[in-house]
């Protein structure tokens, strides 16, 4: 028996995989070519990231909770999630020798903040149930990312597990929230507020987004 969300998730999330050419960085953590300050600048580009998405996801989630309540359920899992996640950021900071007056003084990067400025356009403008399927199918390419990064760190860079833990925490498959998107997905579809045209060009801006926050690190040193 098909799935009609499940099946839409599925599609979706190949159709809008990234090229490989399209992340230039993380093929030099991988092989252990990147130097400290680009392990850096990731760090202190995600200090602001992920704090500026736990709020989009949370504003997503009271403006869903009425009309979308398994959109909403969805976002506070996200937003959770991110909490968790900067809890974890610190300790991969710190084992990239940022300081607290670097972070302080840091001018991030406009091609790195462009995803999440996108992500708070999303929380104003777009249907809960097409952000869920956009946002999953892009997850699934920055889960292979922190994948990868966390070996990397491990076997090219000698980081502890605590250094690793941000990296580990996103490469980790949840089931829970990938029921949630498939649940809400399923009630966008069956409620008539699943637009797939618009859902795919968010999550096709959402992967060009992400790309030009790996091609902006990949200039530094």
């Amino acid at each position: 028996m098909t799935h009609p969300a499940r099946d839409l998730l599925t599609t979706t999330t190949a159709e809008l995989a990234p090229d490989p050419q399209s992340n230039p960085l993380v093929p030099r953590i991988a092989d252990g070519t990147a130097l400290r300050p680009a392990l850096a600048a990731l760090a202190l580009e995600q200090t602001w990231v992920i704090p500026a998405d736990r709020r989009a996801f949370l504003h997503l989630a009271e403006r869903s909770a009425t009309t979308d309540p398994e959109a909403a359920a969805f976002f506070r899992t996200l937003a959770e999630g991110e909490a968790l996640a900067g809890e974890r950021l610190d300790a991969f900071a710190r084992a990239c020798g940022v300081d607290e007056a670097e972070a302080a003084s840091y001018e991030p990067l406009p091609g790195c903040q462009a995803y999440p400025a996108y992500v708070a356009w999303l929380v104003l403008n777009a249907s809960p149930a097409d952000v869920v399927l956009a946002l999953t199918a892009n997850f699934s390419a920055w889960g292979g990312y922190c994948s990868t990064i966390a070996e990397a760190l491990r076997t090219h860079y000698g980081f502890t597990d605590e250094a690793c833990g941000f990296f580990d925490f996103f490469a980790e498959p949840s089931p829970e929230l990938e029921s949630q998107a498939t649940v809400a997905v399923q009630a966008g579809l069956d409620g008539g507020r699943m637009d797939e045209t618009s859902a795919h060009r968010y999550g096709r801006l959402l992967q060009t987004y992400e790309a030009m926050f790996w091609n902006a690190l990949s200039v530094t040193p």
